[in-house]
């Protein structure tokens, strides 16, 4: 596979009253429960399921609303929202980048929510009142960025680089070579998925430098694009359209997983489940039983090509997983049954999608928009 032209692919009215909620700004990183490992054969649909949810009417934005100068206004035959479903809500769209968001991160206890974006630019938001803070140039597009304790993670070309919001220092991690896509922490581990197919992993150190080489994990073909933690292991997803599952004690590759016939765009893993989508228009579901065999025990076609996966609970506390795709659309999946209970639409692609604390996650689209959603509590007549 052309590895540039993956790379291609992936670069396809703010709220006066910022986005606040009334429970503050805790960062909950408890994962959503998706599904009961014992009973996964019975609550997915079946292994060939191909259905896809129809689409309901005006299920298409308007393009000049969207751009704020529809003519038809109330006549107009095209929606004239931002989503589609029940149970949550738009809060607020923060403008500044000029091109794709990248990486979304709020650190715990924060009230300052980081951006980075393919314009080379890194911006702080003030979560009170939805205004840029503070903004950055790194110099270089920003492939990645996430957030672990007092630290903020920033992959870009040939370089992480680690900021301690707390003591205010400023790190530079070398060893990729190439874009940096994909960050992920686990204990004092944290890795990077790069360009060149290489997983690079540096330790955590009581040192003067913080970060230490630790390994490079090789095997690969095409860039690496997707990481994600769990049970011990570290799942990795790449344009060479693999799978690949490594033990973080001995950071040894001990699986490759095969299903998937485009590149592997965003992993999740869950209650023993790993949840993988791909360009190939398919979400798949894989469980493991013992000596690491893992199998499809669902596999979700789409209309389009899927981008990112993000999985949370709603404020019922139910699982939803989140998918956006090609269409400049993000899909919201109720679990374990993956029926569709709503859309949000955007003006390009999104690229990131991140959840927050207390009910709050954010969405980051190709255009440079970032936009702050909220799960809503049903009232006692049951209505959102």
């Amino acid at each position: 596979m052309d590895v540039k032209a993956v790379d291609r692919e992936r670069n396809l009215p703010r709220n006066k009253e910022g986005f606040k909620n009334s429970k503050g700004n805790v960062f909950h990183r408890n994962c959503a429960l998706f599904v009961d490992p014992s009973k996964k054969t019975s609550k997915f649909c079946s292994k060939s399921s191909s259905a896809s949810t129809p689409k309901p009417p005006q299920d298409t934005v308007c393009k000049y609303w969207m751009s704020g100068h529809c003519a038809r206004g109330d006549n107009c035959w095209y929606s004239h929202s931002w989503s589609r479903g029940d149970g949550f809500a738009m809060l607020a769209k923060l403008e500044g980048h000029k091109k794709a968001v990248r990486g979304i991160a709020l650190p715990s206890g924060s009230d300052r929510l980081y951006s980075g974006s393919s314009d080379g630019t890194a911006r702080i938001w003030d979560c009170h009142t939805g205004h840029c803070a503070h903004l950055t140039n790194l110099g270089d597009e920003v492939g990645s960025l996430i957030t672990e304790g007092p630290w903020v993670f920033i992959g870009m070309k040939n370089v992480v680089k680690a900021l301690n919001i707390q003591a205010e220092n400023e790190f530079s991690l070398k060893g990729p070579v190439g874009h940096v896509y994909a960050l992920v922490v686990s204990s004092n581990m944290l890795f990077a998925g790069v360009q060149n197919g290489v997983i690079i992993a540096w330790r955590g150190s009581c040192d003067a430098n913080p970060f230490q080489a630790a390994a490079s994990l090789e095997g690969h073909t095409g860039a690496v694009l997707s990481l994600t933690i769990g049970d011990k292991m570290l799942f990795s997803g790449s344009v060479d359209q693999t799978i690949r599952v490594w033990d973080t004690d001995t950071l040894r590759c001990i699986k490759i997983l095969h299903g998937h016939a485009d590149a592997v765009t965003s992993l999740v893993h869950c209650n023993g489940c790993l949840f993988s989508c791909s360009l190939d228009c398919t979400i798949k579901v894989w469980f493991a039983t013992e000596g690491q065999n893992w199998e499809v025990i669902y596999t979700h076609n789409l209309e389009n090509g899927a981008l990112t996966l993000c999985g949370m609970n709603d404020a019922e506390n139910k699982p939803v997983l989140l998918c956006s795709c090609n269409d400049n659309t993000v899909r919201l999946y109720e679990l374990p049954s993956f029926s569709e209970r709503g859309r949000l639409f955007s003006k390009r692609e999104v690229r990131v999608i991140q959840r927050g604390p207390n009910g709050l996650f954010f969405t980051g689209d190709a255009t440079g928009s970032l936009t702050v959603w909220n799960w809503l509590q049903k009232t006692q007549g049951g209505a959102s």
